[in-house]
């Protein structure tokens, strides 16, 4: 086993990195798109919004402790027409895409007011400086983050709150059958969950230095020991 463990073994550390981001990530999606893939084929009978928020709750955990396949019922359920609005429309269990009473610039801010939650959320989990939860504990704590942002703020858009989990599955939607309406659909609505989840992380951890880091006090320096300042002095 050894020796099966060096051949494999990548020594590269940025390539370990990507490796171990990219099963992160593959976790997460799954988790996530399988559930909202039994939601919307289900037709509500094999699971609720409520559903979603936790899986993907699941997903973030163990993708993080960690650093599916669609079968026939798709066809079924679509009678082979991939749509991206409708009554059978699919489009959605890959990627986000707006309530139809939202406007892009109230979505825009829907995207970035929860990235801004999640990011402060995160450094409240992690910041060791302030009160830092155990380490142990915060990939479960980023998951129930996810989870209740997901509870209060994911009606208008789906809360992406991340590129990586709308962008590259609308790609795929594109090239497996959905065609470029991913793109135009809803006012062009694709470059909403691209850029305001990278402002907003920006912005929140921004606020978070602001309001919280940049008052912490340091941490008191050593006290020299008196008695060892006299000897050396002699």
């Amino acid at each position: 086993m050894a020796k099966v463990k060096n051949v494999f073994r990548i020594n590269n550390i940025t390539i370990r990195q990507m490796l171990a981001e990219a099963l992160s990530t593959f976790i997460l999606m799954d988790f996530g798109l399988s559930c909202v893939a039994q939601v919307v084929l289900g037709k509500g009978s094999v699971g609720q919004y409520l559903s979603i928020n936790i899986a993907f709750g699941i997903g973030v955990t163990l993708g993080i402790y960690a650093a599916g396949k669609i079968s026939d019922a798709l066809y079924a359920y679509t009678n082979g027409s991939f749509t991206v609005t409708g009554p059978t429309a699919t489009a959605m269990i890959f990627s986000t895409y707006p309530a139809s009473n939202v406007s892009l610039p109230g979505a825009f801010f829907s995207e970035f007011t929860a990235t801004v939650m999640l990011m402060l959320g995160i450094l409240v989990i992690t910041d060791e400086k302030n009160n830092a939860a155990v380490k142990g504990a915060q990939p479960m704590l980023t998951g129930i983050l996810v989870v209740g942002i997901g509870l209060g703020m994911g009606l208008n858009t789906g809360y992406a709150i991340n590129p990586s989990r709308d962008l590259p599955p609308r790609i795929f939607t594109a090239i497996a059958g959905w065609g470029m309406e991913v793109f135009s659909a809803d006012h062009c609505w694709w470059w909403i969950p691209v850029t305001a989840p990278t402002l907003g992380s920006l912005f929140g951890v921004l606020l978070y230095k602001l309001c919280i880091e940049f008052h912490i006090p340091p941490e008191a320096e050593p006290e020299k020991d008196e008695a060892g300042t006299e000897t050396s002095q002699l």
